[in-house]
This record gives structure tokens, C-alpha cells and sequence, in this order.
């Protein structure tokens, strides 16, 4: 196995470790209480980013990088991956240590009585948008909150529940609302905890990367550098944590 390929694998792998913890400690502590839950989501992401420095742990987050070529499109579906099935995994332990009377539940993602999907649907954008933004900009390398990304984004994860909570149970993340509507087999409107959470990243990434910060004067720069750096010269693609979010 090529190094390229050995580093791939490596990366692959502790985005399924970290889904995995990250998810079990999260759902496990779903109880009425918003506070509670938020804190326990911020506080799991924080410590899982201590711990497994570079990770994704987010399809949205890794939608975001893949648009801000920082990753590449292959890469990307191997996280995504990873992320679905470490979800699933957590879930699947949770099922198993949960009592008969939470199995029907097991903090999957719903939308509130009176609740309409346009408003779920802005909600699961906006909390996804201002994650994402705060992704992009305190892991850059040159970003003097670089060495305190894993507690900014804890406090972004916890926002993003304290405001969500009360009109989707705050999806945020599609891994994080996957595997307990696969283990509860619950689909009902699941569609809105991934469109919502990927238009959040997208225009997060538009508002970083071509605004706050520009790289590029238009979509047809976008598009050059997208074929040099994807389609013509594979050997330039992104390889380890640290590309993730050069500028």
C-alpha cells in the first residue's frame, strides 16, 4: 500500500472512531432537559476533537471542504462513509444497552408540533451554517483561535442545540441523524436533516471562502483550480488533516 493510500486509510478510519464515540456520548445523554442535551453534545464534540485531531466527524462539514477544495471529491465519500457507519454503529450500541421504553426513540431528530418543513428545514440551515463558518475559520492554520478550536466548537455545537432543539431536536449533522432513524427505522422527513444542514454548509463556504475571505474572483477561478487540483494532477490532492482547511 502506497503511503497516499496508507494515510487515506488512516484518515478513513478515525472518522468512523470518531463518529462513533462522538455519537454514543451525545444520544446517550438525550433527555428532555435542552441544556443538558446541548451541553453533552458540545462537550462530546470538544473532547472527540482533542483526542482525534482533524477529523470531520459532519457530512456537512466534509461538503464544505470538498466545495473549498481542500479535500478531494474520493476522499470525501470514503469520510462520509465512515461517518454513516460510525453513526450507526453508536446507535446500534446504544439499542443494545438501552431500556425497552427508549428503543423507540433513541434521540432521533423530529420536528415539533406545529412545525412545518420550511421552518425545520431554515432552522437545521442556519445552526449548520454557523458551525460550519466557525469550522472554517478557527482550524486555519494562521487563525489566532487555532489552538482553541476543539472548545470554540464545542460552544458552536452547544448554540447550535440551545436553538434548534425546540424545532427539530437539532440535527446538525446528517451522520448524527441517520443512525437513529435507521435503528428506529423512522424516515419521516428525514430529507430535512440533510438538505438543511448541506445548504448551511454550502453558503457557509460561499460566505468564508468568496466574501469573508476570497480565494478566488469568480466561479469560472473555481472551476481552474478544481481541475488542476482534482481531475489533472491527482498527486496534488489533499492527503493528511492539516490540508483540510489550508487556504
Amino acid at each position: 500500500m502506497s503511503v497516499t493510500g496508507l494515510w487515506t486509510f488512516i484518515n478513513v478510519f478515525r472518522e468512523f472512531v470518531g463518529t462513533t464515540l462522538f455519537l454514543f456520548t451525545s444520544l446517550s445523554s438525550c433527555v428532555p432537559d435542552p441544556l443538558h442535551v446541548a451541553l453533552a453534545f458540545g462537550a462530546s464534540i470538544a473532547l472527540t476533537c482533542v483526542c482525534l485531531d482533524g477529523v470531520h466527524l459532519n457530512p456537512a462539514v466534509t461538503l464544505a471542504l470538498v466545495v473549498g477544495l481542500r479535500v478531494s471529491p474520493w476522499q470525501a465519500v470514503l469520510y462520509v462513509g465512515a461517518q454513516l457507519l460510525g453513526a450507526i454503529t453508536a446507535c446500534g450500541l446504544l439499542f443494545g444497552m438501552a431500556p425497552v421504553s427508549a428503543k423507540d426513540k433513541l434521540g432521533i431528530n423530529e420536528l415539533a408540533s406545529g412545525v412545518n418543513l420550511y421552518q425545520a428545514f431554515s432552522v437545521e440551515t442556519a445552526v449548520t451554517f454557523q458551525l460550519v463558518l466557525c469550522v472554517l475559520a478557527v482550524t486555519h492554520p494562521k487563525s489566532p483561535f487555532f489552538s482553541l478550536a476543539p472548545a470554540a466548537l464545542g460552544l458552536s455545537v452547544t448554540l447550535g442545540h440551545l436553538i434548534a432543539i425546540g424545532f427539530t431536536g437539532c440535527g446538525m449533522n446528517p451522520a448524527r441523524s441517520f443512525g437513529p432513524a435507521v435503528l428506529t427505522l423512522n424516515l419521516e422527513n428525514h430529507w430535512v436533516f440533510w438538505a438543511g444542514p448541506c445548504a448551511g454548509a454550502i453558503l457557509a463556504w460561499l460566505m468564508y471562502d468568496l466574501l469573508l475571505y476570497p480565494r478566488w474572483t469568480g466561479l469560472s477561478d473555481w472551476i481552474i483550480e478544481f481541475r488542476q487540483v482534482f481531475l489533472t494532477s491527482p498527486s496534488k490532492q489533499p492527503t493528511n488533516p492539516q490540508s483540510n482547511t489550508e487556504i
